[in-house]
């Protein structure tokens, strides 16, 4: 492994510190390295791989695309898409569907959506978008504007403008920042590269009320934690906040790179028009087929019920981890989404899982997050924690 990681880093852009390793295939929640090494996956390529690796109906179903076509461009329809739109649509309770090809594509259109509308009802610019600090949208120059880490956009200052930070489960540090410009807030429901923090059921409640009474779009990412993770498709669900306009990727396509913005039929009649946004290969045949095919298996295996069934398990476990070791402060999450924060970095916590064949990242520097496929038993968590343990366990010695 070592020779061809020396030559992917005498051509790649550095903008990523890999870990040491090259994967080489997957099967069900298990990844192999080069090597034949055998490694258990709670990370999913970052919640992307929720039918977990190898599932033969998810490739026979793109194979079988593949076998038609790819790509049409948007210039004409294509039935794969045509389908994953009625459904997508149905599974969220939202009217109108726009497919990226990733999530940060999906928030840069739901903000030009967003201004769009405000720019329909009083013909002014400038109107305001009011986002949340610890919360991670994405890294292109107006998803970047939006996302509340300052280390994340100060060397790319000046952004886009005319954004305000609130703070996640703080409703006076929102109603604090609303002007009269004010067009839109974006949550995340669950933040994840911020550190794993869920939105209250209250917040999100009392956000929606002023949202709706001042006319201001509410603004859903799920990205991270939608499609199933937090045991119901959208994790705005269980509280029944339903937003104007919301976001999702990662899982929708479970490998291959698809996203989407949806919305409300109000907001899609006085927001983009024809002409105002588009991609070249957001909703191609073959990115819509595998979105067809991951609804398909989502009701076939029935992942909701299975989400709802495992995470206390995970929950519990982390719990214990808790009490157990001086070094793990808490545990937050949702679901399938969890976090483990400590009194200090946890790279070496990592570090030493990955060398035992268990694959865990991080959120943030302090915190460690869970995010494995949606089909992982109970088995599986047994062992995840029994790695755990012993790494704690190493950590706590030293």
């Amino acid at each position: 492994m070592k020779k061809y990681i020396d030559e992917a880093e005498q051509y790649l852009l550095h903008t990523y510190n890999r870990y040491q390793i090259i994967w080489d295939r997957g099967e069900g929640v298990y990844l192999y390295d080069l090597d034949g090494k055998r490694y258990l996956d709670f990370v999913s390529g970052i919640g992307v791989f929720a039918l977990g690796y190898g599932n033969s109906e998810y490739n026979q179903a793109l194979k079988d695309q593949i076998e038609k076509i790819t790509h049409t461009s948007n210039y004409y329809y294509n039935l794969p898409a045509i389908e994953a739109v009625r459904r997508l649509a149905g599974i969220s309770g939202m009217d109108r569907v726009f497919f990226t090809n990733s999530g940060t594509e999906a928030v840069e259109g739901a903000i030009k959506a967003a201004r769009k509308y405000a720019y329909m009802k009083d013909g002014h610019t400038g109107h305001e978008i009011i986002s949340l600090n610890r919360s991670f949208h994405g890294r292109t120059m107006g998803a970047l504007s939006v996302t509340g880490t300052p280390k994340y956009r100060e060397a790319f200052e000046p952004l886009i403008g005319h954004i305000r930070f609130a703070d996640m489960n703080d409703f006076d540090s929102v109603l604090a920042n609303v002007t009269n410009q004010t067009c839109a807030v974006i949550i995340e429901t669950v933040q994840g590269e911020g550190g794993i923090h869920p939105a209250e059921e209250g917040f999100l409640k009392q956000v929606r009320k002023l949202c709706d009474e001042k006319d201001i779009l509410l603004i859903l990412d799920e990205i991270q934690c939608g499609m199933g993770r937090t045991g119901t498709m959208f994790a705005w669900q269980k509280f029944g906040v339903k937003p104007d306009i919301m976001t999702t990727a990662k899982a929708l396509g479970s490998g291959v790179p698809v996203g989407a913005f949806l919305m409300t039929e109000k907001v899609a009649e006085q927001s983009l028009q024809a002409g105002d946004h588009g991609s070249t290969y957001g909703g191609n045949p073959l990115a819509a087929a595998a979105v067809n095919k991951v609804l398909d298996l989502f009701e076939e295996k029935a992942v909701l019920r299975h989400v709802n069934e495992v995470a206390p398990l995970l929950e519990a476990g982390l719990d214990a981890i808790v009490r157990q070791y001086d070094y793990a402060v808490a545990r937050r999450g949702s679901g399938l989404l969890q976090g483990l924060e400590c009194q200090g970095p946890v790279g070496g916590i990592i570090e030493k899982a990955l060398a035992e064949g268990l694959v865990i990242i991080n959120a943030g520097a302090n915190v460690i997050r869970f995010i494995p496929p949606l089909i992982i038993t109970a088995e599986h968590i047994e062992q995840m924690l029994s790695v755990l343990h012993q790494c704690f366990m190493d950590e706590e010695s030293l």
